[in-house]
């Protein structure tokens, strides 16, 4: 699919893609583009081209992006797609509810940010966020250059 030995840049080449999808309607104003960590496991890129699609995108005047919120299809003036639940909070619901199965247990680690990552497709901010985020409702608690652990169960919340 991309020519890497051919003499337009990757990036180029990715924002080519996404533009494309654009005009067939696959992606639509508003919408957002895939994400960096998206992009850079879908055609295997450095996160560092995956920013230069970004830029490209913004460049050419078919996306805009918003600060910790990410890329969006169109002008800035566009409505965007309501997300239905922050994925943040996907990534720490679906790890809460390893931890009452029995998957993960008290006093053991949680998958750390890089295999967040990996899993989900997502960037290092939002595995942040996730882990901050069950940290708040007392799922977790972080031992500072050793990880993430579980709680004892009398420390998890009563609901979520």
């Amino acid at each position: 699919m991309l020519d890497r030995e051919g003499p337009v840049p990757i990036y180029k080449q990715v924002a080519e893609l996404i533009c494309r999808q654009i005009e067939r309607g696959e992606l639509q104003a508003g919408d957002p583009v895939p994400s960096e960590a998206r992009l850079e496991q879908d055609y295997e890129i450095a996160r560092t081209t995956a920013r230069r699609v970004a830029r490209e995108l913004r460049d050419q005047g078919v996306a805009y992006t918003i600060q910790g919120e990410g890329t969006f299809v169109g002008p800035p003036t566009a409505p965007r797609t309501a997300r239905k639940v922050p994925i943040y909070l996907q990534i720490s619901r679906e790890i809460s509810e390893r931890i009452k199965r029995g998957e993960i247990l008290p006093n053991r680690k949680i998958p750390g940010e890089k295999q967040m990552m990996q899993q989900f497709g997502v960037a290092k901010v939002t595995a942040r966020q996730a882990v901050a985020h069950l940290r708040e409702q007392g799922w977790v608690f972080t031992v500072p250059y050793r990880g993430t652990y579980v709680n004892v169960k009398d420390k998890w919340p009563t609901s979520e």
